[in-house]
C-alpha cells in the first residue's frame, strides 16, 4: 500500500526521531563505558578525561533537541541531566565514596531503560505510520503544534459532515419522529403565507 504525501512526512519525520535517539541512547552508553575504564589500570586518563567531556557536551545538547523534538513521545528520565551535570570529571567521581558511585551506577542504569522506552516507543510509532496506520505525532509547524499521519483531508471532512446532516434530514422527513418534520413544514408552509 503506497503511502499518502502526508503519512510519508510523517514516517519520515519518525525515522529522523528514532535515529536522533539511537544516536543519544549511544552516547549516553559511550558517557558509562567511560566512566567504567577510567579505574583500570593502565588507563590513559587524560585522554579519557578529554573524551568525557567532550561525550558530557554532546548529551547536554542532543537532550536539549531531543526533549523538544519528541515532545509527547519524550519519557527519558527527568534525573538523566542531574547525572550529567554531577558528573563534572571522571577523577570527581571516583573521588567520592563507592556508595555514591553505586547509586550513580543505579541513576544511569535507570535512565539507560526510559531511553530504550522511548527509543522503543518511537521505532513502534514508525512502523505503525509505515504500515498505513494514523499515529499521532506532534511537531512544530508555523502555525504552532500541527498532528498527524493518516486520515482524512479537510475536503473529506467538510463533504463528510454535509452528507451526515443530508442524511440527517432525509431520516427526519420519512421517519417523522415525535412529528417533528411535520412540526418544520407547517412552519415553513406558514411562513411562505400557504
Amino acid at each position: 500500500m503506497a503511502l499518502s504525501k502526508k503519512q510519508q512526512k510523517i514516517v519520515d519525520i519518525l525515522n529522523k526521531r528514532v535515529e536522533l535517539c539511537r544516536e543519544f541512547l549511544n552516547d549516553w552508553l559511550l558517557f558509562n563505558q567511560l566512566i567504567n575504564a577510567y579505574p583500570s589500570p593502565g588507563a590513559n586518563k587524560a585522554q579519557l578525561e578529554n573524551q568525557f567531556l567532550k561525550i558530557k557536551s554532546k548529551i547536554a545538547r542532543t537532550h536539549k533537541v531531543l526533549k523538544e523534538m519528541l515532545m509527547e513521545d519524550y519519557q527519558i528520565d527527568a534525573n538523566l541531566m542531574n547525572i550529567v551535570s554531577a558528573s563534572t570529571s571522571l577523577e570527581s567521581i571516583y573521588s567520592q565514596s563507592e556508595v555514591s558511585v553505586k547509586k550513580m551506577q543505579q541513576e544511569w542504569h535507570r535512565a539507560f531503560i526510559s531511553i530504550n522506552e522511548t527509543l522503543g516507543l518511537l521505532e513502534d510509532k514508525k512502523a505503525r505510520a509505515e504500515a498505513g496506520e494514523k499515529v499521532n505525532v506532534m511537531m512544530m509547524g508555523e502555525g504552532g503544534l500541527i498532528g498527524g499521519g493518516g486520515g482524512l483531508s479537510d475536503n473529506q471532512k467538510t463533504f463528510l459532515i454535509i452528507a451526515a446532516v443530508i442524511a440527517g434530514l432525509v431520516v427526519v422527513y420519512f421517519i417523522d419522529p415525535f412529528g417533528i418534520a411535520t412540526l418544520w413544514l407547517n412552519s415553513l408552509k406558514s411562513l411562505a403565507g400557504q
